[in-house]
């Protein structure tokens, strides 16, 4: 048995990586994404354009606009000669927001009233532009702080203090690597195996394998182990590209990790058979395989959180593998998760697995008979 499965093995490793641009493909590309989407996929927001029309000119009012200059986040402040200017900006995406001080700014905050400022934002870019709004509320709490101070008032105001656990710098890198590799290895793990039993049919070599001593299981065996072998070494170069060269940090267990992505790998090679048995041609495996992985991910909570999501929906997002693996990544690579936490995500993993590769086996003997 274990040499018909290793034959068979052989056999499609060879089918993989005959070919040079199939290997620079299962390597390249990959760790490609994993530089790019790193610091593409942020929700970091820098560089901002605003735009500022002050109809006041006072002294508090300059202040204001100076430090709104001087903060980090806003590339460019474009000065306005008047109200009318704003909308054009806005409708062009010029600016992400405008800031309008209004003529009587330096003499409510002369009398003691409150001096209001108008903040106009682009709202096609809502998280965007709450961001912004947030940037712009602080600088001005500190000008107001600073004009109690220096007119001699005394405000009843509470002082909110952060401190961030695990990500200290609030690095958005550290956060985006750990579920990347995941969702890198969910493209190959679908792929490779989604390819392998379509092939057969295509090339017209299925016939060939229904009359060679395997059994249905032994071909699913051989079918399993070479998208395992590759995702293994990919799951190497990801973790290494992500501690050396990305400088996201390792704290926990490195043989959990690995323990984890490879159950994970065999989840993901379960959902790959099974669309490969239900294909006909490569071509509609890969696109059975992508019709997955779109859903999987915006569901796996990479992009919002599954508790932000409508009930039944989260229903459905428990049956995803990339989920569980997420929390486990994140948790092992930056907080150290302990044993049981890792466990309590693991163990949905296998029965997802076990599920899979059954309904794989089922389809597969179904299809042979």
């Amino acid at each position: 048995m274990m040499a018909r499965i290793k034959a068979l093995v052989r056999k499609e490793m060879l089918a993989v990586l005959r070919d040079p641009k199939s290997r620079i493909l299962l390597v390249g590309p990959p760790l490609i994404e994993l530089l790019v989407f790193s610091f593409a996929a942020t929700q970091e927001v820098t560089n901002v354009a605003v735009a500022v029309f002050d109809a006041d000119r006072s002294y508090w009012s300059n202040e204001l606009i100076r430090r709104i200059e001087a903060s980090p986040s806003f590339a460019s402040v474009r000065h306005l000669g008047g109200q009318q200017e704003i909308r054009p900006l806005l409708d062009r995406q010029s600016v992400l927001a405008a800031v309008s001080i209004g003529p009587s700014f330096g003499e409510d905050v002369a009398a003691g009233r409150e001096a209001i400022v108008q903040v106009l934002l682009d709202g096609r870019r809502s998280n965007a532009a709450q961001v912004v709004q947030g940037y712009l509320t602080q600088i001005a709490a500190g000008l107001g702080r600073d004009i109690a101070d220096a007119e001699g008032v005394r405000l009843a105001t509470a002082e909110v203090v952060g401190r961030s656990w695990f990500n200290p710098n609030l690095i958005y890198r550290w956060f985006t690597v750990p579920s990347l590799i995941a969702i890198l290895m969910s493209i190959t793990g679908l792929i490779v195996t989604g390819l392998s039993i379509a092939r057969e049919r295509e090339l017209a070599t299925f016939d060939q394998l229904l009359v060679s001593p395997l059994r249905p299981v032994e071909i699913l065996i051989g079918k399993t182990m070479p998208a395992v072998i590759i995702g293994t070494l990919q799951m190497a170069v990801f973790i290494a590209v992500a501690v050396f060269l990305l400088d996201v940090p390792l704290v926990g267990s490195l043989p959990l990790l690995l323990l984890s992505l490879e159950v994970f790998l065999i989840s993901l090679i379960g959902i790959g058979l099974f669309v490969s048995a239900l294909s006909t041609t490569q071509q509609q495996a890969i696109l059975g395989g992508f019709a997955f992985l779109s859903p999987a991910v915006l569901l796996s909570g990479f992009a919002t959180p599954v508790e932000n999501m409508p009930r039944w929906l989260q229903v459905i997002a428990h049956g995803d593998p990339l989920l569980y693996m997420m929390n486990i990544s994140r948790g092992i690579f930056l907080k150290d998760a302990p044993v049981e936490v890792v466990l309590a995500n693991l163990w949905p993993m296998v029965v997802i697995a076990a599920i899979t590769l059954s309904a794989a086996a089922w389809l597969f003997r179904r299809r042979m008979g």
